[in-house]
């Protein structure tokens, strides 16, 4: 089949400044391209770096790079903005997805996949008679969503990444078929236990001795940073209990000194600020040495988390997991592996407690760690490219 795919319109496709839908992108690209089972065309914001990437030399994946910060770019953006009405996104995005279609128009697709992009689907729609199918990372179709039931109707299948978000979309009262739940995948090789992977505290000024808890992700309220940084100080008469925070406030080399929220958590981690490490962002190939070195991943999260990877990352590199359970967490991680916090009243106090549990327990560490690399083969990125192709010839049927 020939396909399309349309990106965010933010973050470049090969996925070099990282993102996880971009980067779940390339994995079923790769596969795409080992198997060569369709001929797909990609429509990304272009990036210097993205265009050189070996990945371009694939015979049935193709990059169209659409350029989105030129001058020419930015009238066009501006006489796009003043003539529309009632745009669905940003007229950034809008502008991206308005290039692309330009190109759709002269191309036959048999499925056009729009990832993450709900409402691209009436627009593609009015221009395009390919059967859409919506790759849904978030809660952004349910209904509550502007213009729901027509954007359900429009689509020939929609692919969640989780069954929570499944149920979401399952909220619009329409006639259209039920999505179908694929789990992320990530890559075993990449995220995969170290043999030393102690090399990296003595970089980070890290001994051997500490216990060491690590938080990856964007750093913003959602995420439960703040409340992971209250459990550490209650927690602060065990000085050997350590904290790697791992990620900004956005995608990129982000300078946290800007950024007010990162700012007000170093001001209250003040009192245990030789126990907290903030690293701001980190390269994604980079992100499993930080993990060898830690003891425990910590997410926190206290919103309803789709499907957060850095779960399915900790998991790889055998880590015992603290998390919560929000939105699609439960769904990735199971009691062998996992302590689960409920957040809201007491939920401080419950990552205290559960981070004590880690430190002082070694063989409960052990345990967890292994059930943690036995559970992380679930999320191979091969069997998520695998799946993912089966549920778009489902949707399609």
């Amino acid at each position: 089949m020939k396909i399309a795919i349309l990106t965010s319109g933010i973050l470049p496709v090969p996925a070099v400044q990282g993102g996880a839908v971009e980067n779940l992108i390339d994995f079923y690209l790769e596969y795409n391209d080992r198997h060569m089972l369709h001929d797909i065309t990609v429509y990304s914001v272009y990036n210097k770096h993205a265009v050189s990437r070996p990945e371009l030399r694939s015979d049935v994946n193709h990059y169209r790079f659409i350029r989105t910060k030129t001058l020419a770019a930015k009238v066009r953006r501006r006489l796009l903005h003043a003539v529309s009405r009632n745009e669905y996104y940003n007229y950034h995005i809008e502008y991206y997805l308005d290039r692309a279609i330009k190109d759709i128009r002269r191309c036959h697709y048999d499925i056009i996949i729009m990832e993450n992009r709900p409402g691209y689907a009436m627009k593609v729609r009015a221009n395009s008679d390919a059967k859409l199918i919506l790759h849904l990372h978030n809660d952004l179709l349910n209904n509550t969503t502007r213009l729901c039931e027509d954007i359900r109707n429009t689509l020939s299948g929609v692919i969640c990444v989780s069954n929570y978000i499944a149920k979401r979309v399952l909220t619009i009262d329409t006639t259209a078929g039920n999505p179908v739940t694929v789990y992320n995948g990530i890559d075993l090789k990449t995220f995969s236990p170290s043999h030393d992977g102690k090399t990296k505290r003595s970089v980070l000024g890290l001994s051997d001795d500490d216990f060491v808890l690590i938080f990856s992700g964007r750093i913003n309220h959602d995420k439960g940073i703040d409340q992971l940084i209250d459990a550490m100080i209650r927690l602060h008469e065990h000085s050997r209990i350590k904290l790697i925070i791992i990620g900004s406030s956005f995608f990129g080399n982000v300078d946290n000194k800007d950024d007010n929220f990162i700012t007000q958590l170093k001001k209250k981690a003040g009192s245990i600020e030789d126990r907290i490490i903030f690293t701001g962002f980190i390269p994604y190939n980079q992100v499993p040495d930080y993990l060898h070195a830690a003891d425990a991943a910590v997410i926190p999260s206290v919103w309803d988390d789709p499907f957060p990877t850095t779960v399915l990352e900790a998991q790889a590199v055998g880590l015992p997991i603290i998390t919560t359970d929000r939105g699609g967490i439960p769904e990735e991680v199971g009691s062998a592996n996992a302590i689960i916090t409920p957040t809201g009243d007491g939920f401080v106090a419950g990552l205290a407690d559960a981070i004590y549990r880690l430190y002082a327990n070694a063989d409960l560490r052990k345990r967890m760690g292994e059930a943690s690399l036995e559970r992380s083969v679930l999320f191979a990125k091969e069997r998520f490219a695998e799946d993912f192709f089966n549920a778009i010839a489902q949707s399609i049927r």
